[in-house]
């Protein structure tokens, strides 16, 4: 179901690890005085495990399969803020479902994204031999995905959460007017 109901999320957060979509995501839904909802979350409720533990247990590919159903859902169940995973992007389906919505893609540098994400074992495509070289890769194959989703961009990079949630109210207000002007006849 890709159509936009009464129910869809008012905001929803893309970006790569790091990117602060969890965090500026709890302060945008305060900011916007909605609910707020992380689809990392959701599956690991689903599932009653951590995702790392996902990972090591039943490999990527059934974790991507969860994500894109736990998605689906949400984008139809949850409507206020809904932050999803950095790999979310990954799945066609899901891209195909962001169709419609507010998507803000939060944008994060290699180095600072590996400052914020600190090498946690949370996080289990970050580990490994190199994880710099990882992360590189890592944005390299996302950045265009995130991007033909998105339909506002805003850089997390050296700024405080008020500055990144202000923009992100800006931008969302501009496009909730074209929206409204876009319905009128």
């Amino acid at each position: 179901m890709s159509a936009v109901t009464a129910r869809s999320p008012q905001v929803v957060l893309i970006g790569p690890p790091g990117s602060g979509k969890s965090t500026v995501g709890r302060l945008l839904a305060q900011r916007l005085g909605c609910g707020f909802a992380d689809a990392d979350a959701d599956i690991e409720a689903k599932e009653g495990r951590k995702i790392p533990d996902i990972f090591t247990e039943d490999g990527e590919p059934y974790f991507r399969e969860v994500e894109e159903r736990i998605i689906a859902e949400g984008l139809v169940r949850h409507d206020g803020v809904f932050s999803l995973g950095g790999g979310a992007v990954l799945s066609a389906a899901t891209r195909k479902h962001l169709a419609g919505h507010t998507v803000v893609f939060l944008t994060v540098g290699l180095t600072v994204g590996m400052r914020r994400t600190g090498l946690s074992t949370a996080r289990p495509l970050l580990a490994g031999v190199n994880p710099r070289a990882t992360f590189k890769a890592l944005l390299d194959e996302r950045m265009p995905l995130y991007r033909e989703v998105s339909t506002i961009e805003v850089a997390t990079d050296e700024r405080i959460q008020d500055e990144v949630v202000d923009e992100i109210l800006v931008a969302y207000a501009r496009e909730v007017d074209r929206g409204a002007a876009g319905h009128r006849g």
